[in-house]
């Protein structure tokens, strides 16, 4: 369920701790890497991460959401550089990802940097969610450079949603 603060760090770690131990006492090997497969055609792991404010929970929050997602994509690069290793293998614009190198969002579309649901769309209020980070991201290191990054007061440029017909 919803985690408030370092909490949801806090329960990935220890779910991650957990099944290192579990695999180990089966002699099973699992890994983090965002591409574990990279021939075929394969998805790859991804550690999406859904935020909200009060803020954005609130009436008219889609505009707080929006906001909060044009400050993210003035700050793509610096983001990338933090979700994690091997993250480029897995953010190619295929497999419901966008590409390492370009910033998008969209409503209900899975193959944008960040998604709107559908469901807070209609409602004008709830979260959103980035699906760059990769399944090996440190989850303090996401989350806190997502807050400081919504949280700044800096004036960004709209972006166009991607409509998902162009995913």
């Amino acid at each position: 369920g919803p985690c408030v603060g370092i909490d949801a760090g806090d329960q990935l770690m220890m779910s991650r701790y957990i099944l290192q131990r579990v695999c180990e006492d089966f002699q099973v090997y699992c890994t983090l890497h965002p591409k574990p497969i990279t021939e075929g055609d394969w998805n790859g792991a991804g550690m999406h991460t859904n935020v909200s404010t009060k803020k954005m929970r609130e009436e008219g929050g889609l505009e707080t959401i929006k906001n909060a997602i044009y400050k993210l994509g003035a700050k793509h690069q610096e983001h990338i550089a933090v979700y994690g290793t091997g993250n480029e293998l897995r953010l190619t614009g295929k497999h419901e990802t966008a590409s390492i190198n370009d910033f998008s969002f969209g409503v209900a579309n899975r193959g944008a940097s960040v998604r709107i649901g559908r469901d807070t769309e209609a409602e004008g209020k709830g979260y959103f969610e980035d699906r760059r980070p990769s399944s090996n991201a440190d989850p303090y290191l996401v989350t806190g450079k997502i807050f400081d990054t919504i949280m700044e007061d800096i004036e960004v440029p709209e972006i166009a949603a991607l409509n998902k017909e162009e995913a």
